[in-house]
């Protein structure tokens, strides 16, 4: 319990820094977050965190980088948070509610170890398991896939973007496998392709199609 209470008070004495993000120079910044990073991992070194600014505050989400062997360790944590004015602390990834940046085409790259990929510029194909019907894999289909393939951090940049778009829980619990490959355009004639920004409705609607199986 020492761990998680060093943690939290650590937050409490130095969270009015992120709270004014754009007046603190960078460098002091990333001191405090680095810092803020070490005790977090003084209590279990697998997890990390991330700060979202928010119209009305700022977000500390803890993220156990989708592994689902730590969601305790997550869950315990955030448990124990004190309520801090205008923070929302949140256990593990959220899913992404606001699609238009991904529908207009607007949204940013990840920059990645010398990958960019744009979630609007990335599609999907559903593929099952005959074998566990109830299994649900995706086939990802990217752009630029003939660039990066030979990028060991290519399925990296792929799972980091997929779980921030659906949400860390759902990627863990609801993804059975995933394939990479590059699209082309006779997938659009061959193959039930989606954008890939879709993929938390087909995930719901599978799961929900499922229960009554």
């Amino acid at each position: 319990m020492n761990t998680i209470t060093n943690f939290w008070n650590h937050f409490q004495q130095i969270n009015f820094v992120f709270l004014h993000l754009n007046e603190i120079p960078k460098d002091e910044l990333k001191t405090h977050f680095d810092i803020l990073v070490e005790i977090l991992h003084q209590y279990n070194k697998h997890l990390d965190l991330i700060i979202k600014n928010k119209k009305n505050g700022v977000e500390l989400i803890i993220t156990a980088n989708g592994n689902p062997y730590l969601f305790k360790e997550v869950e315990f944590l955030v448990r124990h948070a004190p309520v801090v004015e205008r923070w929302k602390i949140t256990a593990f990834l959220q899913p992404e509610t606001n699609l238009s940046k991904y529908e207009n085409g607007t949204d940013k790259p990840l920059e990645y170890y010398g990958i960019s990929l744009r979630i609007s510029d990335m599609y999907f194909i559903p593929l099952e398991n005959p074998n566990k019907p109830t299994d649900l894999g995706i086939k990802v289909l990217l752009k630029n896939y003939i660039v990066h393939k030979d990028n060991p951090r290519l399925r990296e940049a792929v799972y980091i973007q997929i779980e921030h778009l659906i949400g860390e829980k759902s990627f863990a619990d609801e993804l059975a496998f995933i394939e990479i490959n590059q699209l082309k355009s006779v997938y659009f004639k061959d193959e039930c392709v989606i954008e890939l920004y879709n993929l938390k409705f087909l995930i719901d609607s599978y799961f929900k199609k499922s229960k009554f199986l």
